[in-house]
């Protein structure tokens, strides 16, 4: 049994509402579009209601494409975040809003001055998710096609986010200081307009899982929202090789909070459990995605075949998998992939779609609410992380149980707090000062 390192921690709780995906049931008839207000209205109070630290929203710049077509099969297109964003906060009081937005296709200046203006008008609630980007693909929506080499993308995002942090620190209280900066990415002189809100910077938040991303992330973020939310060694080597570099940065050891995503299935009692999580799994797994999925492994249109019958019998037609999906297996060794499913299947009886229901299984966590409250408490108590990044699967009710039923169920563990402990987004987590304000 792991260790409890840390027996008074309780659980943070953000929600995660993706740009594009299959794993939200959207052709179920209580889902709501992407598109409406309405739909964003819900979810966010739902979550404020269930005292969330914050709500997320992701970004995509680009369609995804399949085989040279546009992927129909996820539902795709939302309003911009920080429009979008803007909106909610007027209608919230308490939640952090954090926008996704990337140093690659943005300019410091512009979006440093937008992100501020969320943060003052929300009254210290923005928050930015740094991405980066640096493939051809998404450079075609901008002229930018493949200008950016991969090695280049943390050490432009780097600079980028600290041009951002002089933005925002030039106010003092008074009036504004110029931002000059000139090197091989920026050549900027910058006249800031908006001035600091009550937690000084919005909040930043990092996702990159490679040993540079991971660096970045410890040099410059506040929060770390990674992939590790399933498997709870895998979390807990994850969140101490975050720590190690934390400390090796400079910092605190707990200074950058670790916020997986993950998936939540709350069942009203223990005889439900399986049947409802197999439901989820089935719903967001269609025959037709099932092929989709796999033809992107094999490099082809797989629409005709049985999803009912085995995998292609011939090898991928390709030798990286193609990442016009926006897949993290982009990249990857497509005939190794292949080889090693195929024996997974051989070895289990898998069909083709049970195959991919066998990957797609491990998204998080299923049970009853009491089960669910032992288990969440025991990752951030143990250490593998602080809390989670849920993304529900169903839009905009998805929230519902989780806030009815095992917020309670944590609350009376300890593990949950009973009320905002502030107004910001950077006191509701618990954060020190930005690092350039210590």
């Amino acid at each position: 049994m792991t260790e409890l390192r840390y027996p008074d921690a309780v659980v943070h709780f953000g929600v995660f509402f993706q740009g594009v995906n299959h794993s939200t049931i959207w052709s179920d008839p209580r889902s709501g579009s992407q598109m409406h207000h309405s739909t964003f209205t819900q979810l966010v109070r739902t979550a404020e209601r269930g005292l969330f630290d914050a709500f997320f929203l992701g970004e995509g710049l680009r369609l995804r494409e399949q085989h040279g077509k546009i992927h129909d099969l996820d539902v795709v297109g939302r309003p911009d975040a920080l429009t979008e964003l803007a909106a909610l906060a007027g209608l919230t009081s308490r939640i952090g809003l954090v926008a996704t937005q990337n140093t690659t296709y943005n300019d410091p200046a512009d979006l440093a001055r937008r992100l501020a203006s969320l943060d003052v008008l929300s009254g210290g609630r923005a928050a930015w998710n740094v991405v980066t980007t640096d493939n051809a693909w998404t450079g075609a929506n901008f002229r930018r096609g493949g200008y950016l080499d991969h090695a280049d993308r943390y050490e432009r995002a780097e600079r980028f986010v600290n041009l951002a942090k002089a933005v925002w620190d030039s106010w003092d209280g008074r009036g504004f200081t110029p931002v000059t900066s000139s090197d091989r990415f920026f050549d900027v002189e910058i006249e800031p307009t908006v001035p600091r809100s009550p937690q000084e910077h919005p909040v930043l938040f990092q996702a990159g899982d490679s040993p540079a991303g991971r660096d970045f992330a410890t040099r410059t973020a506040d929060v770390i929202f990674s992939r590790h939310g399933t498997d709870h060694a895998d979390a807990l080597e994850f969140a101490d090789d975050i720590r190690r570099r934390t400390v090796a940065a400079g910092r605190p050891e707990g200074d950058v909070l670790i916020l997986p995503g993950t998936q939540i299935v709350v069942a009203d009692n223990e005889a439900e459990v399986e049947e409802k999580a197999r439901w989820v799994l089935e719903q967001q797994v269609t025959p037709a995605t099932a092929l989709s999925l796999v033809g992107q492994v094999w490099g082809e249109d797989l629409s005709g075949y049985d999803p009912d019958g085995p995998l292609p019998a011939h090898d991928p037609v390709i030798a990286d998998i193609d990442g016009t999906r926006g897949a993290h297996r982009a990249g990857a060794d497509a005939r190794a992939l292949a080889q090693q499913w195929r024996a997974v299947a051989e070895e289990n009886k898998f069909s083709l779609r049970e195959l991919v229901l066998h990957h797609s299984s491990e998204r998080g966590f299923a049970g009853t609410a009491s089960q669910l409250a032992d288990e969440l408490a025991f990752w951030v108590r143990s250490g593998a992380s602080d809390g989670f990044n849920i993304t529900p699967y169903l839009v905009p009710s998805g929230l519902d149980d989780i806030v009815d039923q095992v917020v309670p169920a944590l609350q009376d563990r300890g593990a949950y707090p009973s009320e905002y402990v502030g107004t910001t987004l950077r006191e509701h987590l618990g954060l020190r000062a930005p690092l350039t304000r210590r």
